[in-house]
C-alpha cells in the first residue's frame, strides 16, 4: 500500500489540493461499467427467458454466464494482486484462467451446436462478451475505489 501512496505523491504536488486523484475511477466510468454489466446480463437473461429452447438448455446457458462472470472477476483479482506484489498461488492463478477459458469455450461449443438462428447466436455471444468485459471493469473500479478509501490518501 505504501508504494501506491508514494506514486500518488510523486505524480501530484501537495500544493495542488484541488486536483482529482488520478488512480480513483471517475463517476462516469463507474456508471458506464455498471450500465454495461446490467445491459449485458439482463439482455442475455431476457433472451434466454424468451427463447424457445428446452429448460435444460436455458439452464446450461445461464450457468455458463454465471460461471464466466465469477471466473473473469477471479482472473482480474489475481492478475491485479500479482501486479501489486501480493501473494497469489500459481494454482489459483492458473485455475482462474482455466475457468475463464472453459466458460468461453463452453459457450462457443453450445452455440455452435445449437439449433438457433445465426442472429440469435450472435446476440448471445455479444451479450455474453459485454457482460464479462463489464464484470472486469466493475471489479477494477470497486477495487480501485476501495484501495484509495482504505489508504485515506488526501490530495
Amino acid at each position: 500500500m505504501e508504494p501506491l501512496k508514494n506514486m500518488i505523491e510523486e505524480k501530484i504536488s501537495k500544493k495542488d489540493s484541488n486536483i482529482r486523484n488520478p488512480f480513483k475511477p471517475t463517476g462516469a466510468f463507474i456508471g458506464a461499467s455498471w450500465t454495461a454489466l446490467l445491459v449485458g446480463t439482463i439482455g442475455y437473461c431476457i433472451g434466454l427467458w424468451n427463447a424457445t429452447m428446452a429448460l435444460n438448455e436455458k439452464g446450461y446457458y445461464f450457468t455458463i454466464l454465471l460461471f464466466a462472470l465469477f471466473a473473469v472477476i477471479s482472473v482480474q483479482k489475481s492478475v491485479r494482486d500479482k501486479a501489486e506484489g501480493l501473494a497469489v498461488t500459481e494454482l489459483y492463478y492458473g485455475l482462474s484462467w482455466f475457468a475463464t477459458i472453459a466458460a468461453v469455450v463452453l459457450l462457443v461449443v453450445g452455440l455452435w451446436n445449437a439449433e438457433l438462428l445465426l442472429s440469435e447466436k450472435g446476440f448471445y455471444a455479444m451479450s455474453f462478451s459485454l457482460s464479462i468485459f463489464a464484470a472486469i471493469a466493475v471489479q477494477k473500479n470497486t477495487r480501485d475505489a476501495k484501495l484509495i478509501d482504505d489508504n485515506e490518501i488526501k490530495l
